[in-house]
C-alpha cells in the first residue's frame, strides 16, 4: 500500500504540471528514473537520487536529486503534492525552451517554477540569465531576477562584474 501511496504522489506531481502552459500531453505516460528513491512517510516526502529522469510528452526534467512534498494524509482528505524540488545540474527542457540552474522548486499552490543558482533560460538561440529564473505556469509569463555584484573581477575590463540580469537575442 506505500507504494502504491508514492507512485501516487509522484504521478500526481507530474500531472499537477499537465496542466500548465507548458500544456503537456496528460495523456502521454510518465517515464520516471534515478538510482535510488526513498520513501519518508513520516516526513511527507519522496527522494530520488542519482542520475534522475523525468517525462512525459516533450517535457523533461533531469537533476542529481527531486524530492517531491506532499501533504499528510487524513480522514476524508486525500494527500496532494505541496511543491516539488530538484537540486544539482537541475535542466527543465520543453520543446525548443530550455531551463537550468543548481535547484529547481515547482510550487503547486502557486503554479509557479523557479529555476535559482545562474539561472539560465534558452528559447532557440535566445539566452537569458540571472540568479533566479521564476516562470509563472498559468500565466505564461516569467520573471529573471540578478543578484548582488559579484566578487570576481572581469579579465577584459578590470571591474567588477555584477549580478545583472543578461540577455542575448540572435536576430533571425
Amino acid at each position: 500500500m506505500k507504494l502504491k501511496q508514492t507512485i501516487y504522489i509522484l504521478i500526481s506531481t507530474l500531472l499537477l504540471l499537465c496542466h500548465s502552459s507548458f500544456t503537456w500531453a496528460a495523456s502521454a505516460p510518465i517515464t520516471i528514473e534515478a538510482d535510488h528513491m526513498t520513501s519518508l512517510e513520516a516526513d511527507s516526502n519522496v527522494l530520488f537520487s542519482g542520475n534522475v529522469d523525468a517525462s512525459q510528452a516533450d517535457v523533461r526534467i533531469r537533476a542529481d536529486k527531486m524530492t517531491v512534498f506532499y501533504t499528510a494524509a487524513s480522514k476524508g482528505k486525500k494527500q496532494e503534492v505541496e511543491r516539488l524540488r530538484c537540486e544539482g545540474n537541475v535542466e527543465i527542457t520543453k520543446g525548443e525552451w530550455l531551463g537550468t540552474g543548481k535547484t529547481m522548486n515547482y510550487l503547486s499552490k502557486e503554479r509557479k517554477v523557479i529555476l535559482s543558482g545562474g539561472a539560465k533560460a534558452w528559447q532557440d538561440t535566445n539566452l537569458v540569465t540571472g540568479n533566479t529564473i521564476i516562470y509563472y505556469l498559468d500565466e505564461g509569463r516569467s520573471e529573471v531576477i540578478g543578484g548582488k555584484p559579484s566578487t570576481t573581477v572581469d579579465p577584459q575590463t578590470g571591474k567588477q562584474q555584477s549580478g545583472r540580469v543578461r540577455a542575448t537575442l540572435t536576430p533571425q
